[in-house]
């Protein structure tokens, strides 16, 4: 019963925390008015100020004191902020110039580009059934590339961003919160110098109304709270089942584009996007045999003790 209750916690966490990700363009299109930059400073600026009242609650101060001392998990930490601190501006930008279609691309893409990363840096061999699913993609990708004569860059740097982040914060075994916390510090300074000299009319606070002012605080919660349920539900739930969950942010972010922001979804479009989504079903399937494989093997072994 208490595994039970603690996968349908999970379940639940995990739900939660992807529906929040999918849906956060309608928070970002309600900045519409703001530069990109301005609201990335105040989500960094936001997201460090949650991050350490969490960590205070929690009695983990202690941890974000230790990996502040370590300077190589700092090292690793800088080349992971550059990127999700990167990742964050593109995705804002791309929210707010009407390219919510290309951003849901980039996050469809991402696990796939996860095989290729595995297999150059981390040494992981190709299944069939990931050459066949990473191939699909590509295909997509250089279908686009011909119909228009360009590559769908902000799909391709988001997706290649949050591929190498994952990557790099694997090098630094650091818990998220203390590692968000951390990359947000290195964004501190730069946030704080863009808000204070910066020429836009709604950089001061102080003449700003109290619900402009609310949205940009809310970009703290926005930031933290997906992480932490995420990181709830990735302790109570297999990988399969929180790899099923990682299409549900995406797929918002297409209905979005389709049906509240009126994005054209053309032919070439809708081939780029059913050549990945293929993908991702021969990768879901190859992740399922995977399992079922590890699963007999491990019932054999204990049989034959």
């Amino acid at each position: 019963m208490a595994e039970k209750n603690a996968a349908a916690t999970g379940l639940l966490a995990g739900i939660v925390a992807f529906l929040i990700w999918g849906l956060a363009p309608l928070y970002f299109k309600a900045l519409q008015h703001i530069p990109a930059p301005e609201i990335l400073a105040h989500r960094s600026l936001w997201s460090l100020a949650l991050a350490l009242l969490v960590l205070l609650v929690m009695g983990k101060l202690p941890d974000l004191w230790a990996t502040l001392r370590d300077h190589r998990r700092l090292r690793v930490l800088l080349l992971s902020t550059l990127l999700i601190g990167s990742n964050w501006l593109v995705f804002i930008w791309a929210i707010n110039s009407n390219r919510v279609l290309e951003a849901s691309l980039g996050y469809y893409i991402n696990p796939l580009l996860n095989i290729v990363l595995g297999i150059v840096f981390l040494g992981e061999r190709f299944r069939t059934l990931q050459w066949a699913a990473v191939a699909l993609a590509a295909v997509g990708i250089a279908h686009e590339l011909w119909q228009f004569g360009r590559l769908p860059i902000v799909a391709l740097y988001l997706a290649l961003s949050f591929g190498f982040y994952g990557l790099v914060r694997k090098q630094a075994p650091v818990e998220s919160l203390t590692g968000l916390a951390v990359e947000t510090l290195f964004m501190f300074p730069l946030a704080l110098a863009y808000l204070l000299w910066s020429d836009s009319p709604t950089s001061n606070l102080l003449h700003n109304s109290m619900q402009l002012n609310s949205l940009l605080l809310f970009a703290g919660p926005l930031t933290l709270l997906p992480l932490l349920l995420f990181n709830i539900a990735a302790r109570r739930l297999n990988l399969s089942t929180v790899g099923f969950l990682q299409y549900l942010g995406p797929t918002l972010m297409l209905v979005l584009a389709l049906l509240v922001f009126n994005e054209p979804f053309t032919e070439t479009k809708l081939l780029t996007f059913a050549l990945v989504w293929l993908g991702l079903l021969l990768y879901t399937a190859d992740a399922l045999l995977q399992r079922r494989r590890l699963r007999r093997r491990r019932d054999l072994d204990s049989s034959s003790l």
